[in-house]
């Protein structure tokens, strides 16, 4: 008897360690991967808030993004090093219960692309992101279970150390990656990458007509239009918000971003010009170009007067609303020519409101936030 008893003790326990462990260690990627973009994950979020009816918190998402990822792996850290186990699984019974709700909804009856549960690491679908909650739902519940008797605040002096560790180790590394560029590039357009050979590499692979679609919202009516991509009207972004990019056929993750790659000057399409400039190339990037601060102005001032020194190449590329020619300059600086990009385009491109991508004979070779311009 007692060694029935005891066998169903020890079963309970190594249930329950290997629910924990695999629990730490999804929240620990999950929130890594998220945490190291905040502006990819920001974006997301902006895309949830967005279907679900609630765009008065837009402008909070980037708090939102940082906060979030950063408590997600925060819990996998406590997980992984039991601490305060009883409180942290309360945390992850709930956030495992809503989300699996959530991504229900997101495949069945508000569907989405991808959930976003891997930032840009990873990418699953709705369902195959329901499905996954669906195994840590009980996994969350089974460690909750078995440290239901514990109490939830009575933390020790370890307790409290690693708790202020991870919490400041976890929101650092988003506040870093805000402020500069994610640690790690999960991104197509990542150092070494040929933006021209890639397209056509995606042209080649993809197969029969593919079309692609622009969804823009109306900013003032709220009005959600399809655009073709040569159409100029979404480039004007006081005026309209991109919601999503759609493709007639399935290419490649990569390749579709990749393929949507599209410089114009008016309507002119230059990115074949641009991207075949032999040489370095600078492609200095402004999401708006009124919050280019004053500080920021001076140091593309002075690249641009470096470049010229080396006899480099310099455009600036914006989502903002263009006249054909038109050229603009930072800080009084040399004028340089300007040309429209598609807003998504650019933030997969680079991580920034302002900065630079440096190309060497089409090849990417260095992406700077504006802050870490020397």
């Amino acid at each position: 008897m007692m060694e029935n008893v005891s066998s169903r003790r020890r079963f309970k326990r190594i249930l329950m360690h290997s629910c924990r462990l695999v629990l730490a260690v999804v929240f620990i990627v999950s929130g890594f991967t998220k945490v190291v973009d905040p502006w990819g994950t920001s974006i997301k979020i902006n895309e949830y808030l967005s279907i679900y009816g609630f765009e008065s918190l837009i402008p909070a998402s980037m708090v939102f993004s940082i906060w979030l990822c950063g408590a997600e792996m925060m819990m996998g850290c406590m997980l992984l090093f039991k601490v305060r186990i009883r409180l942290v699984s309360i945390f992850a019974l709930a956030s495992m219960a809503f989300f699996t709700l959530l991504t229900l909804l997101s495949a069945t009856l508000i569907p989405v692309e991808d959930c976003g549960c891997f930032g840009e690491a990873i990418k699953l679908t709705p369902w195959e992101t329901f499905f996954k909650n669906l195994i840590l739902l009980p996994m969350s519940a089974v460690v909750w279970a078995y440290y239901r008797h514990d109490r939830v605040f009575n933390f020790n002096l370890r307790e409290i150390i690693l708790t202020v560790f991870f919490f400041l180790f976890t929101m650092g590394i988003g506040l870093y990656c805000y402020r500069h560029l994610p640690l790690i590039d999960f991104l197509p357009y990542k150092v070494g990458v040929n933006i021209l050979e890639e397209m056509e590499d995606a042209t080649d692979e993809v197969q029969g007509e593919v079309e692609t679609v622009l969804v823009y919202r109306n900013k003032q009516s709220g009005e959600v239009r399809e655009f073709a991509i040569e159409d100029p009207e979404w480039q004007d972004e006081s005026k309209w918000e991109w919601v999503d990019t759609k493709v007639s056929e399935e290419p490649l993750p990569m390749h579709s971003l990749i393929e949507e790659f599209a410089l114009r000057d008016g309507a002119d399409d230059v990115t074949l010009q641009v991207l075949s400039t032999p040489g370095r190339l600078y492609l200095v990037c402004v999401t708006t170009f009124d919050r280019v601060g004053r500080k920021c102005s001076e140091r593309l001032r002075l690249l641009i007067g470096r470049a010229e020194e080396e006899q480099a190449q310099v455009v600036c590329i914006t989502p903002q609303a263009l006249q054909p020619g038109q050229t603009c300059s930072f800080g009084g600086g040399i004028e340089v020519p300007c040309y429209n990009i598609d807003a998504s385009t650019m933030k997969t491109m680079l991580r920034a409101m302002t900065g630079v991508v440096v190309l060497e004979d089409g090849v990417i070779v260095d992406k700077r936030n504006c802050r870490d311009i020397e």
